[in-house]
Protein backbone atom coordinates (compact mmCIF):
# COMPACT_ATOMS: atom_id res chain seq x y z
CA UNK A 1 0.00 0.00 0.00
CA UNK A 2 1.94 3.03 -1.34
CA UNK A 3 2.17 5.97 1.85
CA UNK A 4 2.65 9.80 1.58
CA UNK A 5 5.93 10.32 3.66
CA UNK A 6 7.23 13.87 4.15
CA UNK A 7 10.57 14.33 2.24
CA UNK A 8 14.15 13.40 3.64
CA UNK A 9 17.97 13.45 2.43
CA UNK A 10 16.96 9.58 2.22
CA UNK A 11 14.36 9.77 -0.83
CA UNK A 12 16.74 11.54 -3.07
CA UNK A 13 17.50 8.61 -5.04
CA UNK A 14 14.14 7.51 -5.37
CA UNK A 15 13.24 10.88 -5.99
CA UNK A 16 15.52 11.60 -8.97
CA UNK A 17 14.58 8.40 -10.63
CA UNK A 18 10.69 9.01 -10.64
CA UNK A 19 11.79 12.43 -12.24
CA UNK A 20 14.14 10.46 -14.81
CA UNK A 21 11.47 7.64 -15.23
CA UNK A 22 8.83 10.26 -16.20
CA UNK A 23 10.27 13.53 -17.79
CA UNK A 24 8.92 12.35 -21.47
CA UNK A 25 5.54 11.64 -19.54
CA UNK A 26 5.56 14.91 -17.33
CA UNK A 27 6.67 17.45 -20.26
CA UNK A 28 3.52 16.06 -22.57
CA UNK A 29 1.62 18.44 -19.93
CA UNK A 30 3.80 20.68 -17.85
CA UNK A 31 7.14 22.44 -18.84
CA UNK A 32 10.05 20.24 -18.98
CA UNK A 33 12.62 21.08 -15.87
CA UNK A 34 15.39 21.09 -18.01
CA UNK A 35 18.81 19.56 -18.25
CA UNK A 36 19.85 21.63 -15.59
CA UNK A 37 17.55 20.45 -13.19
CA UNK A 38 19.50 16.55 -13.39
CA UNK A 39 22.70 18.20 -13.39
CA UNK A 40 22.27 20.25 -10.37
CA UNK A 41 19.55 17.74 -8.59
CA UNK A 42 21.86 17.38 -5.40
CA UNK A 43 22.01 21.04 -4.87
CA UNK A 44 18.60 21.36 -5.48
CA UNK A 45 17.44 18.86 -3.57
CA UNK A 46 19.34 20.15 -0.22
CA UNK A 47 17.76 23.64 -1.13
CA UNK A 48 14.06 22.21 -1.06
CA UNK A 49 15.12 20.15 2.56
CA UNK A 50 16.51 23.93 3.74
CA UNK A 51 13.35 25.01 2.78
CA UNK A 52 11.63 22.66 4.58
CA UNK A 53 13.08 22.96 7.94
CA UNK A 54 12.98 26.71 7.28
CA UNK A 55 8.89 25.73 7.78
CA UNK A 56 8.31 27.56 4.00
CA UNK A 57 7.27 24.26 2.34
CA UNK A 58 6.54 21.05 3.02
CA UNK A 59 7.58 18.48 0.57
CA UNK A 60 5.92 14.88 0.53
CA UNK A 61 6.47 11.54 -1.54
CA UNK A 62 4.45 8.65 -1.97
CA UNK A 63 6.32 6.05 -1.72
CA UNK A 64 5.30 2.33 -3.14
CA UNK A 65 6.08 -0.83 -1.20
CA UNK A 66 9.51 -1.30 -2.81
CA UNK A 67 10.51 2.04 -1.66
CA UNK A 68 10.02 3.51 -5.21
CA UNK A 69 8.20 6.96 -5.74
CA UNK A 70 5.06 7.14 -7.34
CA UNK A 71 4.41 10.56 -6.81
CA UNK A 72 5.58 14.50 -5.30
CA UNK A 73 2.96 16.04 -3.16
CA UNK A 74 3.79 20.24 -2.17
CA UNK A 75 2.65 22.78 0.09
CA UNK A 76 4.58 25.99 -1.10
CA UNK A 77 5.17 29.15 0.06
CA UNK A 78 3.39 28.66 3.25
CA UNK A 79 2.48 31.83 4.82
CA UNK A 80 -0.86 33.14 6.66
CA UNK A 81 -2.40 30.12 7.40
CA UNK A 82 -2.18 29.31 3.17
CA UNK A 83 -0.29 27.38 0.70
CA UNK A 84 0.27 26.31 -2.85
CA UNK A 85 -0.47 22.64 -3.64
CA UNK A 86 1.56 21.18 -6.19
CA UNK A 87 2.05 17.40 -7.29
CA UNK A 88 2.84 14.89 -9.84
CA UNK A 89 2.17 11.45 -10.28
CA UNK A 90 4.33 8.51 -12.18
CA UNK A 91 2.67 7.70 -15.45
CA UNK A 92 2.08 4.04 -14.97
CA UNK A 93 -0.46 4.85 -12.03
CA UNK A 94 -2.02 7.89 -13.62
CA UNK A 95 -5.77 7.57 -14.11
CA UNK A 96 -6.17 5.11 -11.31
CA UNK A 97 -7.11 7.14 -8.61
CA UNK A 98 -3.81 7.89 -6.96
CA UNK A 99 -3.38 11.18 -7.04
CA UNK A 100 -7.10 12.76 -5.67
CA UNK A 101 -6.74 10.24 -2.91
CA UNK A 102 -3.13 11.48 -2.06
CA UNK A 103 -4.52 15.23 -2.65
CA UNK A 104 -7.28 14.70 -0.08
CA UNK A 105 -5.30 12.92 2.42
CA UNK A 106 -2.14 16.11 1.70
CA UNK A 107 -5.46 18.42 2.33
CA UNK A 108 -5.94 16.75 5.65
CA UNK A 109 -2.02 17.06 7.20
CA UNK A 110 -2.10 20.54 5.47
CA UNK A 111 -4.74 21.37 8.16
CA UNK A 112 -4.08 19.08 10.95
CA UNK A 113 0.06 19.48 11.22
CA UNK A 114 0.53 22.48 9.33
CA UNK A 115 -2.34 24.90 10.81
CA UNK A 116 -3.69 25.60 7.26
CA UNK A 117 -6.89 26.98 6.40
CA UNK A 118 -7.08 27.56 2.53
CA UNK A 119 -4.65 25.58 -0.17
CA UNK A 120 -4.69 26.51 -3.82
CA UNK A 121 -2.95 25.38 -6.74
CA UNK A 122 -2.91 26.71 -10.47
CA UNK A 123 -3.66 23.74 -13.36
CA UNK A 124 -3.32 24.60 -16.74
CA UNK A 125 -6.37 24.92 -19.16
CA UNK A 126 -4.94 22.04 -21.11
CA UNK A 127 -4.00 19.91 -18.50
CA UNK A 128 -7.31 18.04 -18.23
CA UNK A 129 -5.71 15.56 -15.68
CA UNK A 130 -5.08 17.78 -12.89
CA UNK A 131 -8.00 19.97 -13.29
CA UNK A 132 -10.24 16.36 -12.69
CA UNK A 133 -7.84 16.12 -9.69
CA UNK A 134 -8.57 19.20 -8.65
CA UNK A 135 -12.28 19.18 -8.86
CA UNK A 136 -12.51 15.27 -6.72
CA UNK A 137 -10.59 16.42 -4.40
CA UNK A 138 -12.73 19.43 -3.64
CA UNK A 139 -11.06 22.32 -5.10
CA UNK A 140 -13.43 25.02 -7.04
CA UNK A 141 -12.09 27.45 -9.30
CA UNK A 142 -11.53 30.73 -8.38
CA UNK A 143 -10.68 32.52 -11.30
CA UNK A 144 -7.33 32.63 -14.12
CA UNK A 145 -3.91 31.97 -13.14
CA UNK A 146 -1.52 34.22 -14.54
CA UNK A 147 0.35 32.25 -17.15
CA UNK A 148 3.58 33.10 -15.56
CA UNK A 149 2.53 30.80 -12.69
CA UNK A 150 2.23 28.44 -15.39
CA UNK A 151 5.26 28.79 -17.88
CA UNK A 152 3.49 31.02 -19.98
CA UNK A 153 0.19 28.46 -20.54
CA UNK A 154 -3.25 29.90 -19.72
CA UNK A 155 -4.82 28.54 -16.83
CA UNK A 156 -7.03 28.55 -13.68
CA UNK A 157 -6.19 28.96 -9.80
CA UNK A 158 -8.52 26.57 -8.09
CA UNK A 159 -8.89 26.84 -4.08
CA UNK A 160 -9.97 24.53 -1.13
CA UNK A 161 -10.79 25.89 1.90
CA UNK A 162 -9.79 23.65 4.57
CA UNK A 163 -11.85 22.94 7.96
CA UNK A 164 -10.75 20.32 10.63
CA UNK A 165 -13.18 17.71 10.51
CA UNK A 166 -12.66 14.49 12.77
CA UNK A 167 -11.46 11.80 10.57
CA UNK A 168 -14.48 10.09 10.24
CA UNK A 169 -16.93 12.76 8.96
CA UNK A 170 -14.12 13.49 6.32
CA UNK A 171 -14.41 9.83 5.24
CA UNK A 172 -17.96 9.26 5.21
CA UNK A 173 -18.46 12.43 3.52
CA UNK A 174 -15.42 11.75 0.97
CA UNK A 175 -17.51 8.71 0.36
CA UNK A 176 -21.06 9.67 -0.45
CA UNK A 177 -19.96 12.85 -2.28
CA UNK A 178 -20.67 15.63 0.26
CA UNK A 179 -18.50 18.22 2.02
Amino acid sequence: MPELKRLHAGHAPAVLAFELANRAYFAASVPDRGDDFFDQFTDRYNALLAEQDAGICAFHVLVADDGSVLGRFNLIDIEDHTAQLGYRVAQHVAGRGLATATVRELCRLAAAQHGLRILRAAAASENAASQKVLLKAGFTPVGPADPAHLSGKPGTWYQRDLVLQPYSAMVQGESSGHR
